[in-house]
C-alpha cells in the first residue's frame, strides 16, 4: 500500500516538474468574471432588470384579476349548482324539461368555467413566453457589451480563456487554442 502511494506521489511531482519547466510563453492563462456581480453593478443592466420587473407586475395584475374573476364564476357554479340539487331532491323539480333546463343550465356554467381556465392557463404561458423574449431582447445590448469588454481585456492581459464563476460557461476563448476542425479532421 505504501508503495503504490509513493507511486503516485512520484508521479504526480513528474507532472508538475513538466509542466513548470515548460515554457513560460506557451503556458496558458486563464481568468475568470462573476456576471452576477456584473450585472447587480452595470448600470444599463439594472435599468433592463427594472423595466422586465415593471412588465411582470403589469402581467402579474392582470393575471390576478382573471383569477380572481375565475374564483368568483366557481362560486356561482357551485352555490347554482348545490341550488339545482336540493330542488331534485326536494321535489321542487319534477317535470323532464325543468331537470333538462337545470342540467343545461348547469353544463353550460361548467363548459365556462372549464373555458375560462384553460384560457388562463394560456395567458399565462403566453405571458411566460413574451417575457423571455423580451428580456433576451432587452438584455442583448447588454450582454455584447459586457462580452466585448471581456474580450477586450482578456487581450491586453494576454488572457486565453475566461469562463464566469456563477455558472462556469466559457466566456471568451483564444481563437489558437480552438481544435474544432482538427478534430473534425480526425473523425473523418
Amino acid at each position: 500500500m505504501k508503495t503504490s502511494n509513493l507511486k503516485l506521489l512520484i508521479v504526480i511531482f513528474s507532472a508538475i516538474g513538466f509542466f513548470i519547466s515548460g515554457n513560460v510563453q506557451s503556458q496558458v492563462k486563464i481568468g475568470y468574471v462573476d456576471s452576477e456581480v456584473i450585472l447587480k453593478q452595470l448600470p444599463e443592466a439594472q435599468e433592463v432588470q427594472k423595466e422586465l420587473e415593471d412588465l411582470q407586475k403589469l402581467y402579474l395584475d392582470t393575471i390576478q384579476a382573471k383569477e380572481t374573476d375565475l374564483k368568483s364564476k366557481a362560486e356561482t357554479f357551485k352555490t347554482r349548482y348545490e341550488d339545482a340539487q336540493k330542488s331534485v331532491e326536494s321535489g321542487t323539480v319534477t317535470s323532464e324539461t325543468d331537470l333538462k333546463a337545470l342540467n343545461t343550465e348547469i353544463s353550460g356554467l361548467q363548459n365556462e368555467l372549464q373555458t375560462l381556465s384553460e384560457s388562463l392557463d394560456n395567458y399565462k404561458q403566453s405571458i411566460q413566453n413574451s417575457l423571455l423574449q423580451k428580456q433576451a431582447e432587452l438584455f442583448k445590448p447588454v450582454k455584447e457589451k459586457i462580452t466585448k469588454t471581456i474580450e477586450d481585456v482578456s487581450k491586453s492581459m494576454k488572457i486565453n480563456f475566461v469562463f464566469d464563476k456563477a455558472d462556469g460557461t466559457l466566456l471568451y476563448g483564444d481563437k489558437d487554442f480552438d481544435i474544432t476542425f482538427k478534430v473534425l479532421d480526425k473523425l473523418k
